[in-house]
């Protein structure tokens, strides 16, 4: 979630010889995960302070006043900066900051990206070009994690981090004067976890801190929750109800697409098109359940959650003007993702110290060590275990609830790309999800959490579901503006919505036409929203062909050659071009593999071949004024 505008908290400019100061920018969590493994490292090693904070809880203007600052930095999307990292950049680019602002400073930049995107750790690389332009020193190179390597970014952070730890000992010998113990930690001495959960009986519990309210307790579960504190995402904006489930791919097909309508029946939903919803997914009771039952907990208790240190003796903070004690049952359903995400590498760490029978502490112990760690990915993340499988094969291991707290992956929103037009929905959004299932290198099947629930609802049922309307990566177009859209499989849901909205606009004012190229596998099994599309094409449609605008499939597998939307682009070269140079505006959307890379080398072909020597650099000059946006998941 996007920072608020309001200021970071001030923070005094501190000079400590023995500080460390770890900022990271992560999306999905993997660089907060890393950023903490620096920390624990530096502390290992004797590090006297170290801090690990989130770039959008830091004031950048106090950088000056550090002296070793490491920055952990994930890339999303083509190239983007997490959210977190915005307001931060931008500091970064003041013109009044000169050569010499961080003069005496020393860094180390580690990115996590993904070398199959086109703009691998994009972020990152730039953080690193900008920290070094104004003055500071790199105590050593970048480093690049990389989704692709057998062991994931921790495949490059291994190295890095031992090569960080030898520079910064040898640069300051008093930060860091027991390098020994971060390459060979002594797994006997784990510490305290760092926060404390505090229980009271359900016959303690007052009676104001029993909330029947649904959006409520949402919010009071997500705000107490260590992992989602700083996400800020208050109660639900919307609870909407699901009134249609409509498969759209035949039902043959190894793929399965589904058209959702969600509706608010009391009132109109405040959104635009080109934004995303984000859902609140509801996990399988059974398995919260299991979780609650494997743990050994009381899942009718009533807790409060708070830091290490805090108050215990209080009568519990406040979440708006609302007592913070929640029903331990309701908080795991609600914050943490124990029947779908993967545990992190220090999750095995952790739990080999509760493990009391000798030959699972041993195997739990070489998954967390440099040795285990291939071994370590291929059983964990390429399997996508989860939390309650991983506790289930280990049985021995009793880990004290505030540290399951603390290292369960948190329950994340889904976002998916709204496919309707306000003007024409006003109190419905339309959503199109592909339910997401696949085999894992052991042949285990896998279902997505939120589109596998999404899909198993029935319409008009009494389930409501959680949502927040998130602005999107797609801006809104101008009716005046002619659009070049390119969306193959559901890449085409943001597209169906500009497509309502300019037809809506068109009744009333003049519009500007539409160029649409989708792509599918066949035309007979996955055709998406084909009459939709066949509708707006005919006559006066804005998609229509006697209007300058047209529509164009690319079907890959209906034919013995492969066909995709890059070869329909060639193939429309003369209506592309006439279109960039009418102004258009050219939107991108779909899977992030290949795909944005090879529309994009489409677009430059067709300017080079049509627009000479005169045309180079066109795409950037589109993408500066805000006419060239890629979508991608």
């Amino acid at each position: 979630m996007a920072p608020s505008s309001s200021a970071p908290p001030a923070r005094p400019a501190l000079l400590a010889t023995g500080r460390l100061v770890v900022l990271y920018a992560s999306q999905t969590g993997n660089a907060m995960d890393a950023a903490e493994r620096v920390g624990r490292e530096a502390e290992r090693g004797g590090c006297r302070a170290v801090e690990v904070i989130s770039m959008d809880r830091f004031d950048p203007s106090c950088l000056p006043g550090e002296r070793f600052v490491v920055f952990v930095v994930s890339t999303t999307g083509q190239g983007d900066s997490p959210d977190s990292m915005k307001r931060f950049w931008r500091y970064l680019l003041k013109k009044d900051l000169g050569a010499r602002w961080l003069e005496g400073f020393r860094y180390a930049v580690f990115g996590l990206g993904d070398s199959g995107y086109q703009k691998y750790n994009f972020a990152a690389k730039k953080i690193d070009r900008r920290i070094l332009q104004l003055g500071a020193e790199p105590i050593v190179e970048i480093g690049l994690g990389d989704d692709q390597h057998p062991s994931g970014y921790e495949g490059a952070l291994d190295p890095w981090l031992l090569s960080l730890w030898k520079s910064l000992n040898q640069a300051n010998p008093s930060l860091l004067p027991r390098i020994s113990d971060i390459i060979n930690p002594n797994l006997n001495n784990l510490g305290d976890a760092k926060i404390d959960v505090i229980y009271y009986s359900s016959d303690d519990a007052p009676q104001d801190s029993i909330v029947s309210d649904s959006k409520k307790l949402i919010e009071r579960a997500r705000s107490i929750s260590p992992a989602l504190k700083f996400h800020k995402d208050g109660e639900p904006q919307y609870m909407l109800k699901m009134v249609t489930n409509q498969r759209l791919t035949n039902e043959g097909s190894d793929r399965d697409v589904r058209h959702f309508e969600l509706e608010d029946p009391s009132s109109a939903i405040s959104y635009q098109v080109g934004d995303a919803l984000e859902i609140l997914p509801s996990q399988n009771p059974s398995a919260v359940n299991a979780f609650i039952e494997r743990c050994n907990l009381d899942p009718d208790c009533y807790i409060t959650i708070r830091a290490k240190g805090g108050d215990q003796g209080s009568k519990g903070s406040t979440v708006n003007g609302l007592t913070d004690r929640i029903k331990l049952k309701t908080f795991v359903a609600l914050a943490m993702d124990v029947a779908s995400a993967s545990p992190r590498r220090y999750f095995f760490e952790v739990m080999s110290y509760f493990a009391t029978a000798e030959h699972e502490k041993e195997r739990l112990q070489y998954f967390a060590s440099p040795e285990g760690r291939d071994d370590l990915y291929q059983y964990n993340q390429k399997e996508s275990r989860t939390v309650l499988e991983v506790l289930e094969e280990f049985p021995s291991v009793r880990m004290p609830f505030e540290w399951l707290v603390q290292l369960t992956p948190p329950l994340k929103k889904r976002a998916f790309s709204i496919s309707s037009s306000p003007l024409t929905h006003q109190n419905r959004i339309h959503l199109t999800v592909s339910i997401v299932s696949w085999l894992t290198p052991f042949k285990r099947t896998r279902h997505g959490l939120c589109s596998t629930w999404l899909a198993g609802l029935s319409p008009n049922e009494e389930i409501l579901i959680p949502c927040w309307i998130h602005k999107g990566s797609l801006p809104p177009p101008h009716p005046s503006v002619p659009l070049v859209l390119i969306g193959p499989g559901t890449g085409c849901a943001p597209f169906r919505a500009f497509i309502e909205e300019r037809a809506a606009q068109s009744v009333t004012e003049l519009t500007a036409h539409v160029l649409f190229f989708f792509g599918c596998r066949n035309e007979d099994s996955d055709f998406l929203y084909k009459d939709f599309w066949l509708n707006h094409a005919q006559d006066k449609g804005v998609l229509s062909l006697k209007e300058g605008g047209g529509f164009f499939v690319a079907f890959s597998r209906d034919q013995p050659q492969k066909v995709y939307v890059q070869h329909k682009i060639k193939e429309q070269s003369e209506r592309v071009w006439n279109m960039l140079c009418s102004g258009a505006a050219v939107y991108v959307a779909g899977s992030s593999t290949k795909m944005p890379a090879d529309v994009t080398a489409a677009l430059e072909e067709v300017v080079r071949e049509k627009g000479g020597e005169a045309a180079s650099g066109w795409l950037r000059k589109l993408e500066r004024a805000g006419k060239f946006n890629i979508e991608t998941w």
